[in-house]
């Protein structure tokens, strides 16, 4: 009785398995030789993701548009809708993800993932950024998923592209349009972010997790508000933090040099400068140097020749603080003292391009210019 039992038990096993494996599917080339792909850029820190399949001409060039892919709304005849668009693309439906909100031709749309649907017509094409992205193509299309829908004008391409392809082009940190390009015809659709707002939004979610324990990550963030001269008064307080000695940058030029610019930024001359007091002697030949230079090319040129003073002092037979001081005294406006700095780093310079632009600086002082300018 057991073993009839355990045979029993053995033929169920089998019937349930063997019909799973004849079902299964084997990785291959896909159905019609449409090639699947994938293609991505970040705008701003905002990651766009579209995935889809390559449909080809296929020797049918002139029956693409109007034809293979007919105007408006179709009838597919399988599926539950009625009135389907174009699925931009072969085999499933096309999909495109953001990673956060974002603008399309002008219009909102939030962080997500869409399936990507357009109603094709010669002079007007409309996409439809649907809420369902796991549906097979657009014979399930349900227009009470739409997210989104946008219309922009097809553009003819002088020669034709046998795959279908996406492509982003006219990138910016704040925008790019993105190209839907078969056959002979292109439709571009422009993308937009809101560069600095996701920027803030980002540092302030990672400013509360593991990177916000060290004193790096929040004078990050307060030195790029000054880059981008915004956000000044929360820069502030992570400059605070940077500077602390719980997070471990009370002894860091680089903390306390990034506070004093955030402090400049509001109008606190005082407080900029006992932050850049603290700083100074924290700072080695290099940060000393580089923080003139940005004094330089804010015109402060007094305060800049302190500190490339305070370098040279330090490091007088060197390279970078003789040059320092040639570009300090250059934009006080005394070219004679700076070329005699500069004759003095031309041979200290080991690196040839350095020879090279000491020796056009020298050029420019003799002829009684700034090289700063």
């Amino acid at each position: 009785m057991k073993k009839a039992n355990y045979y029993c038990s053995l033929l169920f096993i089998v019937l349930l398995v063997f019909p799973a494996i004849s079902e299964a599917q084997l990785t291959s080339l896909p159905s019609g030789g449409n090639k699947k792909a994938m293609v991505g850029e970040r705008v701003g820190i905002t990651d766009i993701t579209i995935e889809y399949s390559r449909p080809g001409v296929k020797g049918r060039e002139g029956q693409i548009w109007g034809n293979l892919i007919p105007a408006g709304f179709n009838n597919l005849g399988f599926g539950s809708a009625k009135e389907s668009p174009w699925r931009a693309g072969a085999n499933e439906n096309t999909t495109i993800q953001f990673s956060t909100d974002v603008k399309i031709e002008g219009k909102d749309l939030p962080a997500g993932k869409y399936g990507f649907f357009i109603v094709y017509s010669p002079d007007q094409c409309t996409l439809i950024f649907s809420k369902n992205s796991s549906s097979w193509g657009s014979y399930f299309y349900d227009p009470s998923e739409d997210a989104l829908r946008v219309s922009v004008k097809p553009v003819a391409l002088d020669k034709s592209l046998e795959r279908m392809k996406f492509e982003f082009t006219d990138e910016s940190e704040n925008s790019a349009v993105i190209l839907l390009e078969w056959e002979k015809l292109m439709i571009p659709f422009k993308v937009e972010v809101d560069y600095i707002k996701t920027q803030l939004a980002s540092f302030r979610m990672e400013l509360r997790g593991e990177r916000g324990f060290i004193w790096e990550s929040w004078n990050q963030a307060a030195q790029w508000c000054v880059d981008q001269s915004t956000n000044l008064n929360e820069a502030l307080l992570w400059a605070d933090s940077s500077t602390s000695i719980d997070f471990g940058g009370d002894q860091s030029f680089q903390s306390w040099s990034t506070k004093a610019q955030v402090l400049d930024k509001l109008g606190k001359s005082g407080e900029s400068a006992a932050a850049i007091k603290k700083a100074l002697p924290l700072g080695n030949e290099f940060q000393l140097h580089q923080y003139a230079r940005k004094l330089l090319t804010a015109k402060k040129y007094p305060e800049a020749f302190e500190v490339c003073k305070m370098n040279y002092d330090k490091h007088p037979g060197d390279f970078i603080t003789n040059l320092g001081m040639a570009r300090a005294y250059s934009g006080l406006g005394n070219y004679k003292k700076a070329l005699e700095f500069a004759k003095k780093a031309e041979p200290l310079a080991t690196d040839p391009a350095n020879k090279v632009n000491v020796q056009k600086m020298i050029k420019t002082l003799e002829e009684g210019k700034d090289i700063n300018s």
